[in-house]
């Protein structure tokens, strides 16, 4: 990465949570934690 406290080092984990949040976790209720993390996993297999 390029160097401490540069704020390019976080964009692409910042970026991924944000897909995850927007397109999994927003659209979809889940009852339990383990039924979210089933759907996480089903999602990394799409």
């Amino acid at each position: 990465m390029d160097g401490k406290g540069r704020c390019m080092d976080n964009i692409f984990i910042e970026r991924l949570w944000r897909s995850v949040k927007y397109e999994k976790i927003f659209l979809e209720e889940f009852e339990t934690v383990t039924e979210l993390i089933a759907g996480l996993k089903a999602m990394s297999l799409t």
